[in-house]
């Protein structure tokens, strides 16, 4: 794995609440969904960290919060030393060039009404400074070219285009103002499996050639894998456990970890024997009332007295350089990812 630059993201006790309310006229509030609750977590030049979990586990609202779509309730969100939570106006218009966004349906995220040389110079309208007027044409037909589509189709609408080379419009439009992070909230999801591949090597060629940090969101593991340096596990607005991949997948301590682990598909049938599936009971609870204590206690297996009166804290497992937040931790099953 190369080795990455310094530390250009700094996530602190970031919360992200949506108030519920009561009343038609004179509205109450009566609780909170805590979509986000208390996520911590740096981000290097150049490294990829995949964010997996659930549906509903808060990965997308923390995307929207990295990227000041939403406020946070509370917490930070630095990059390059300044809190794009606190900025305001031309000030967060600046920074928000630092950090740009793949989304997760190709065939929604590009309005069909544009042609592709307006939905990729587009950032050129709101940041008027990067290119000049007169060169945006040939930066867009670079970009497309940088992506693999070809420049002379600058012309053609959404329409015209494949799921997999939509979602490389979508990457052009990324790239466009030269960003030092891209989130990537699912990027391959929506695409036939031998297309994800393809645009997974795309992200990877590009990172590396522009030096990129990625925050790639998922819940498909497998995936993950392949692009990630380091893996966080979210579950019900939490990170759970986080570690570098190779621990992640060889040695998880937590046991959500565990279970998504074991649903993983093995292509080696005769690897089948080396893995217990383990299959959780019920859904997650809501996170307008999630449990007390250990937020997946109801769940667990290994849920004792102690999960329900006092939450675990993320902190390094012994004999690891990797976080799990989990009272038994320690006492890990090695799970066999193939």
């Amino acid at each position: 794995m190369a080795a990455h630059g310094e530390t250009i993201l700094e996530v602190r006790d970031l919360v992200k609440h949506f108030p519920l309310t009561q009343g038609i006229v004179f509205k109450r509030q009566v609780g909170a969904i805590k979509a986000v609750d208390g996520v911590s977590f740096d981000l290097r030049r150049g490294e990829t960290l995949g964010v997996v979990g659930e549906s509903g586990c808060g990965k997308s609202t923390l995307a929207k919060v990295l990227m000041a779509l939403e406020r946070p309730t509370s917490g930070s969100v630095t990059i390059d030393g300044k809190d794009i939570g606190k900025a305001r106006g031309s000030e967060l218009k600046r920074m928000r060039r630092n950090i740009q966004m793949v989304m997760q349906d190709p065939y929604t995220s590009l309005n069909p009404r544009m042609t592709v040389g307006d939905i990729v110079g587009e950032p050129f309208e709101i940041h008027s400074d990067v290119v000049p007027k007169d060169g945006r044409r040939q930066r867009v037909q670079e970009l497309l070219e940088v992506v693999g589509l070809n420049p002379d189709h600058i012309n053609r609408y959404p329409h015209q285009f494949s799921g997999g080379q939509r979602q490389r419009i979508g990457i052009a439009r990324g790239l466009a103002l030269q960003p030092e992070i891209i989130i990537c909230d699912e990027p391959v999801s929506a695409l036939d499996v031998s297309i994800q591949a393809q645009v997974m090597n795309l992200l990877d060629r590009l990172q590396k050639e522009f030096n990129l940090a990625y925050i790639f969101i998922a819940h498909d593991l497998s995936v993950v894998r392949h692009i990630s340096d380091r893996v966080a596990v979210m579950y019900l607005g939490k990170i759970v456990e986080l570690g570098k991949d190779n621990e992640i997948y060889e040695k998880p301590s937590h046991p959500y970890t565990q279970a998504l682990l074991s649903a993983v598909p093995v292509p080696n049938p005769d690897g089948r024997e080396s893995r217990e599936r383990i299959i959780l009971q019920g859904d997650p609870p809501s996170p307008a009332n999630p449990p007390t204590g250990c937020r997946f206690r109801t769940r667990c297996w290994k849920a004792q007295d102690i999960c329900a009166k006092e939450e675990p804290l993320l902190q390094i497992r012994p004999g690891t350089d990797h976080l799990s937040a989990c009272h038994f931790a320690e006492a890990h099953d090695v799970v066999h990812a193939q």
